[in-house]
């Protein structure tokens, strides 16, 4: 029975179905104006009781492996539902059941793409190389795949002069959260760098990192970008958005369990940022608290902590209007994106429950986790 987001048990990730289909609206809007292909980046964001709703508005949807491919492939069921994936190195029973739910695999190396060859060519599958443009924009080592040593795409000196034989596509993934013009930048890296082998591709993937749906984003740029490729080099433009589709899109919803003094007040949430954000500790990042503020900007500042055994198992520090009691709830935003793709029971932490709130307000459940979900991943 439908409820309101603040009599759902916690902790509950909450996704906002409006809000999804704002972000949707953009996304669609950038396919029909260019007329390129979107597709949701399922690392970020699987939470496929949408993907109906998500696959009639874009192309379809790509994965990091195959059971995100298979994912996609049973519950992607509306409108041009276009599989893709890319996975560094893929094993032979893999490959064999990827090229029958996937009709285009990017491959990270020429090694891995001759090995698979015989399963790819007798499929008829659509195949590209991912490539390493080695220009990087963005600070976050983690995530740069430009980086010295990376293992990540085929540099230009690495590559042959000519595509290999039966490839169709060059495909690059350098962005992490960012917006058109460290794409436009990179882009003309590329073509400087791989000019001849784009005229010979039939279609670009420009990867993910894409924040479209950020209120600052220069869709402008996308798009004159992304009509400069297709003019250019006559051929089809991916995107790989993942953020994108889910930015601002969710909440994570916790009660606080108890009050630890110690320098400054510490509430203890039944909440995690090990188990439900490990973005937090991973990034790092600081997730936004409704109705908070920075340390110190408003009256009383709180560390937040979860109930883990973990000593950084540390959200941050907030600064609040009144001081929070035990029982009362905290609303973290943002939480749709790299939360529930992520979440982990350590410490045999309970996952949240996962709902979607409707245009109404609305809410219902639509997993819940128990004992068992903690048990079965181990043995």
């Amino acid at each position: 029975m439908p409820t309101k987001i603040n009599a759902l048990n916690t902790p509950v990730y909450v996704i906002d179905e409006g809000r999804i289909k704002h972000n949707l609206e953009i996304l669609k809007g950038v396919e029909e104006r260019t007329g390129c292909h979107i597709l949701l980046a399922q690392k970020a964001f699987s939470a496929f009781a949408l993907y109906p709703l998500i696959g009639s508005y874009i192309s379809g949807a790509t994965a990091s492996g195959l059971y995100e491919a298979r994912l996609a492939h049973e519950e992607m069921t509306t409108g041009r539902h276009e599989n893709h994936v890319f996975e560094p190195a893929f094993t032979d029973a893999e490959m064999a059941e990827i090229v029958t739910i996937c009709d285009h695999i990017s491959f990270n190396s020429l090694r891995q793409l001759e090995h698979h060859r015989p399963a790819w060519e007798k499929a008829g599958v659509s195949v590209g190389i991912r490539i390493n443009p080695e220009h990087s924009t963005q600070d976050h080592a983690i995530y740069d795949p430009c980086a010295p040593g990376s293992r990540l795409g085929v540099r230009r000196c690495d590559m042959p002069d000519h595509l290999p034989a039966g490839v169709e596509g060059i495909h690059f993934h350098t962005l992490c959260e960012q917006g058109a013009e460290p794409l436009a930048e990179t882009v003309r890296v590329v073509e400087e760098k791989f000019g001849p082998l784009l005229r010979e591709a039939k279609w670009i993937n420009l990867g993910g990192g894409h924040h479209i749906t950020r209120d600052d984003y220069n869709l402008p740029l996308l798009e004159e970008t992304i009509r400069h490729l297709k003019d250019t080099y006559d051929a089809e433009i991916y995107l790989e958005p993942g953020e994108a589709f889910a930015l601002n899109a969710g909440y994570l919803v916790t009660t606080v369990m108890d009050i630890v003094d110690n320098t400054l007040p510490i509430l203890i949430l039944d909440a995690s940022a090990a188990c439900h954000m490990p973005d937090v500790l991973e990034m790092p990042y600081r997730p936004p608290l409704k109705d908070s503020g920075m340390p110190n900007e408003k009256a009383y500042t709180c560390r937040l902590g979860s109930r883990t055994c973990l000593s950084g198992d540390i959200i941050g520090d907030y600064s609040f209007d009144t001081m929070p009691a035990i029982g009362d709830r905290l609303y973290f935003e943002d939480m749709a994106i790299y939360s529930m793709v992520k979440n982990n029971t350590f410490n045999g932490m309970p996952l949240p429950d996962i709902a979607i709130m409707d245009e109404n307000g609305d809410c219902r459940v639509i997993r819940h986790f128990d004992y068992h979900d903690f048990k079965e991943r181990l043995s």
